[in-house]
């Protein structure tokens, strides 16, 4: 074989080789991927997705630890109640479901199966009034009815703040409770009591005396410990919560109140939902026996929640369910009676359109050259959405007592637009359509008009707020000029803030602290920002 031919067999059986090496590699890296696929989709099968209230958060860490101890997974994601109602009764795939209240599971629609819900603990929704006040009014060591609050309120000795009843838990709970007492707790409350003008006269009379409106339960105690308010109505745990964070402080503990004709009472159901997955049935049932175990009320006693089922109980912790802050676990809480679902849907109704305190809001929207396109596009429907009678459909619409104040910005404040009748939006809807993008961001300028024309409203009679939207960087006027204007008002006028396309966070993250407020997140889905910040005033 001469030297030439020798080269090529060489040749040629080193390239076989090499394909022969890659073949195996190539091989060996589907069997791996093959395996990785495996397990992963082993993992996914193993993990228990559950969508959950979120005052359930504190209770994270120790449901995955355990979960984790026994070999599968455990996903949560939590949302406001009537936002799990919605993406359950959407069609959004869950495994399990932690709710707040037993009275929302009836409002899923028949293709949400749920099964084996049992309550979990329970959690009554009461008053927590300064200790000062509370003795100024007389409310300590004495039998309190719900009236003596009301009367308290509509003469202007208490003013107090609750979370949204149209977005959340404690504040649904807290309203349907108000209902059936100042109604003389009927066996059921009925259609006909909403109608009574007396009752609603009542109710007016109490909301009249609420200065802030949370969209969430957690930043309805954030919002209490940053301000200067002296009353809260809200879930006796997060009294607890406050009170240690006062306490810490060096400040005044909050005083809980249980009105002796009738308390409202949330008891936690955790439900499965039957997508035909044994497996999770089987995670499912584990998980739920270990919360219902000695070990796993244990833990929910400390977090401030009540584990007994009605009755009193003596052997509790008293550093967290503490005689001093009016928390008393040996006397029999009387429950009020949940209505049905459609007198529950009726009455949110009629809080949202007749009963609540009405709303004062400046909306600052940055037309700014970089919302040209797809942002201008996106802020157009969710004005729509928020000025129409679109937002009834989430009971978060404005009514005719409501006042809306529209400040356009770019490089400068372009225009001002109001209206007195909160249902009367057509001119406002014109104006913010004919307006095109353009130049850079007034943010700073709008805020601190808009404080301006709040800073002259009468906040006994409005809650007042500004929602500011942009989706840049603020780069005419300073921080410095809004914090002073915002100090110099000395009057509590929160400033929301929505983020879209590339805003600085760290800019309205400043502005919420200053104003005891909060950003929401409109980069995904500004919409659904407009809807959350509306829970907020």
């Amino acid at each position: 074989m001469n030297k030439e031919n020798k080269n090529i067999k060489i040749i040629t059986i080193t390239v076989i080789v090499i394909l022969i090496f890659m073949m195996i590699i190539i091989s060996m890296n589907n069997k791996q991927k093959g395996l990785k696929e495996y397990i992963n989709q082993a993992n996914i099968e193993r993990t228990l997705n559950i969508i959950s209230s979120s005052e359930n958060a504190d209770l994270e860490k120790e449901i995955t630890s355990y979960a984790d101890s026994k070999g599968y997974g455990v996903n949560i994601e939590y949302a406001g109640t009537l936002d799990i109602m919605q993406k359950l009764n959407e069609g959004k795939e869950y495994d399990a479901v932690w709710l707040s209240n037993s009275i929302w599971m009836y409002m899923l629609n028949s293709n949400v199966k749920t099964e084996n819900s049992k309550c979990t603990s329970i959690n009554p929704v009461v008053f927590g009034i300064t200790k000062s006040k509370a003795q100024e009014l007389g409310f300590i060591d004495k039998t309190v009815y719900t009236k003596d609050i009301v009367n308290a309120i509509a003469n202007g000795n208490l003013k107090f703040s609750m979370s949204n009843p149209t977005s959340t838990n404690s504040g649904a709970s807290a309203y349907l409770g108000l209902l059936s007492t100042l109604a003389g707790n009927p066996e059921v409350l009925t259609k006909e009591n909403l109608e009574n003008e007396e009752l609603k006269q009542s109710l007016s009379k109490l909301f009249s005396g609420m200065e802030r409106s949370s969209g969430s339960e957690d930043f309805l105690e954030e919002l209490f410990l940053k301000g200067n308010y002296e009353a809260v109505m809200t879930y006796e745990t997060s009294i607890i919560n406050i009170n240690k964070e006062l306490e810490k402080a060096g400040k005044e503990p909050l005083y809980a109140i249980y009105p002796v004709d009738g308390v409202s009472i949330s008891d936690s159901p955790f439900a499965f939902i039957n997508n035909g997955n044994e497996e999770k049935k089987e995670i499912f049932t584990d998980l739920q026996s270990y919360i219902l175990s000695d070990d796993g009320q244990e833990i929910l006693q400390k977090k401030g929640r009540r584990t007994w089922y009605g009755g009193i109980s003596n052997n509790v912790d008293k550093n967290i369910f503490n005689p001093n802050w009016g928390i008393d676990t040996t006397k029999y809480i009387s429950p009020v009676k949940y209505p049905n679902t459609n007198v529950i849907k009726l009455a949110l109704n009629l809080y949202q359109t007749e009963l609540r305190k009405p709303t004062h809001v400046v909306f600052c929207l940055d037309y700014s050259g970089s919302m040209a396109g797809s942002g201008y596009n996106q802020l157009m429907n969710a004005m729509d959405y928020i000025l129409t009678d679109k937002a009834a459909s989430d009971l978060i619409q404005f009514t005719a007592k409501d006042k809306i104040d529209v400040l356009p910005f770019g490089s400068e404040i372009l225009n001002k637009w109001h209206t007195d009748n909160g249902d009367n939006t057509i001119e406002l809807l014109t104006n913010i359509h004919n307006l095109k993008p353009t130049g850079t961001t007034a943010l700073y300028p709008a805020a601190i008009e808009a404080l301006k024309i709040l800073q002259e409203e009468n906040q006994d009679e409005y809650n007042v707020s500004v929602v500011l939207m942009t989706d840049g960087l603020g780069n005419v006027g300073n921080y410095k000029n809004l914090e002073d204007t915002f100090k110099n008002l000395n009057k509590k006028i929160p400033i929301y803030s929505i983020t879209f396309g590339s805003a600085d966070e760290s800019q309205l993250s400043e502005i919420a602290l200053l104003t005891n407020a909060k950003v929401f997140d409109g980069k995904t889905d500004l919409v659904k920002a407009f809807k959350e910040v509306r829970g907020y005033n």
